[in-house]
């Protein structure tokens, strides 16, 4: 049966580590925008071995298993001397691994760009980085913003592998409250819970900035 009284006691300690589960999703996201972007202009390089070293990674990371890369970050780069915290190496393993799929949807919407926009950039001689940042990103991104929101969620939704290198996430935190009160009914389903409510409210936001977007197009 559901214990009402059990569930108001522990659910502060869920919120507070939701803040973490937040953070994680946040900063993860803006790095692999970030590194995603990066990705995709290396991979439009004139320089072939640049072009093949960029998309060799990407296949790599792409085809390994997202814990297996958490667990390489956090437990093998200290004996080569990087030890991250366990915060610093979820997040970068998070942005690293998602950059590699949002470098595709860069990629979509570079690539929607008439041909027309990059001749008449090329004629009127503006610099490579003009181009890029004035002309062809402002352009781009608008489309991308639906996908972007998807992978939001899903990078939110990926976040309890991180309790697997002790970041007490939501989720971590839920199975640790069922394991000292043998009740797992009542954290559990209130995480889940949480995680619906946070994936709808994140997607209300992807949606409003859509619009916005929209109109001032």
């Amino acid at each position: 049966m559901w214990d009402w009284n059990f569930t108001v006691s522990f659910l502060p300690k869920l919120l507070k580590s939701l803040q973490i589960t937040l953070s994680a999703t946040f900063v993860a996201f803006l790095l692999s925008c970030l590194l995603g972007l990066l990705i995709a202009v290396l991979k439009r390089s004139k320089i072939k071995p640049i072009v093949w070293l960029v998309s060799g990674g990407v296949e790599f990371i792409r085809s390994t298993p997202l814990l297996a890369q958490v667990f390489f970050v956090f437990y093998v780069l200290p004996k080569f001397g990087l030890a991250l915290s366990p915060f610093l190496a979820g997040v970068l393993t998070l942005g690293v691994h998602y950059s590699t799929y949002l470098s595709e949807v860069y990629r979509a919407g570079i690539d929607s760009i008439p041909k027309g926009q990059w001749e008449a950039a090329s004629v009127l001689n503006f610099s490579r980085s003009h181009v890029w940042l004035k002309i062809i990103i402002p352009q781009a991104i608008p489309p991308m913003i639906p996908v972007f929101g998807n992978y939001l969620i899903a990078l939110l939704k990926d976040t309890p592998l991180l309790s697997a290198i002790t970041l007490i996430e939501l989720l971590g935190r839920a199975k640790i409250i069922g394991a000292d009160s043998f009740r797992y009914l009542e954290p559990i389903t209130m995480a889940g819970v949480i995680f619906l409510v946070m994936s709808y409210l994140l997607s209300l936001l992807v949606q409003q900035l859509n619009t916005q977007f929209n109109q001032n197009l």
